[in-house]
């Protein structure tokens, strides 16, 4: 069952057309990442799925319903949850205070101090708002987002701030949200969070979006060319290895190839027999941070 569906939606501000023509379609229970620069038309998009903004042409479905529809505007929200970059939150309101009042606002919503177990701010339960470090002001955020128990969770930048640690432990969270059934529709900066999160991941740049796919396939990353790197074991001249390098830098030989398990089994076989050591090994294809630069036109910025 698609929980969003996004049908040639255009929106534009004046002059600016800040999204053309935008498709793709959200599976239940599925993270779906939303990702493109600045300027890209991701907040225009996900405020229209939200009912925050009118949009000027397409189809845009969310829990089977119309986000632009007033009648049923209160149904949506009900349903749904959301993470943005800033709240407004009371400061001297306890964060148990707050997520108990926000819970109030759902029929079926979390129980208060499950979530702040959940976000990892039982030792601040009692703590004013106003007392939380940037990094437990945006926990809260999170709590917050998933206190009404929502079937769709939008999360924007969820874990800016985040020192490591908690960046895992809020992903672990999106993890069990995920597993019982929720939808999320995440965007953020960070492309190892949309790879470690994300079952498919759409680019938008330009008000369009430019690719779509599984972040292990997006963009070809799947069948690009692999790159092969180790050092030149002792006593070893480069023109004794069993393949030639694509390039050599000080003691470091690189291998660009499309088929890097039969480059390897030569190379490893090779080096068992003459009793040598490949050290540094590594085998790397495209990074999703690689395609996602090259899909926004980052390369042809920089000339």
């Amino acid at each position: 069952m698609a929980v969003i569906v996004v049908d040639g939606l255009a929106k534009r501000y004046g002059p600016m057309q800040a999204v053309s023509d935008v498709s793709f379609e959200i599976q239940h229970g599925e993270v779906f990442a939303l990702l493109g620069p600045n300027g890209a038309g991701k907040t225009t998009t996900i405020e229209i799925l939200e009912g925050f903004r009118r949009r000027d042409a397409g189809r845009v479905e969310v829990l089977g319903m119309d986000p632009a529809e007033r009648a049923t505007s209160m149904q949506l929200r009900e349903r749904t949850g959301v993470v943005l970059q800033e709240l407004a939150v009371e400061p001297y309101l306890t964060v148990l205070e707050v997520l108990q009042r926000n819970a109030g606002y759902y029929p079926a919503p979390r129980d208060p101090a499950e979530v702040v177990e959940l976000v990892g701010l039982s030792e601040k339960a009692g703590s004013r708002v106003k007392t939380l470090s940037g990094g437990q002001m945006r926990r809260l955020d999170l709590g917050l987002g998933i206190v009404g128990n929502p079937e769709l969770l939008y999360l924007d930048e969820p874990t800016t701030g985040f020192d490591p640690s908690a960046r895992r432990d809020a992903w672990e969270v999106v993890r069990r949200l995920t597993s019982g059934g929720t939808t999320v529709l995440l965007t953020t900066h960070y492309m190892d969070e949309a790879e470690t999160l994300a079952s498919r991941v759409a680019v938008m740049s330009g008000g369009r979006v430019v690719a779509e796919g599984t972040p292990q396939a997006l963009g070809g990353r799947d069948t690009s060319d692999a790159l092969i790197r180790f050092r030149v074991p002792d006593g070893v001249a480069v023109a004794d290895l069993p393949v030639p390098p694509t390039s050599v830098a000080s003691d470091t030989v690189q291998i660009r190839t499309g088929d890097a398990v039969e480059v390897l089994r030569v190379l490893t076989n090779w080096a068992a027999a003459q009793h040598v050591e490949l050290a540094g090994l590594t085998c790397e294809r495209l990074t999703l941070e690689d395609v996602y630069l090259r899909l926004v036109g980052y390369e042809r910025e920089q000339g």
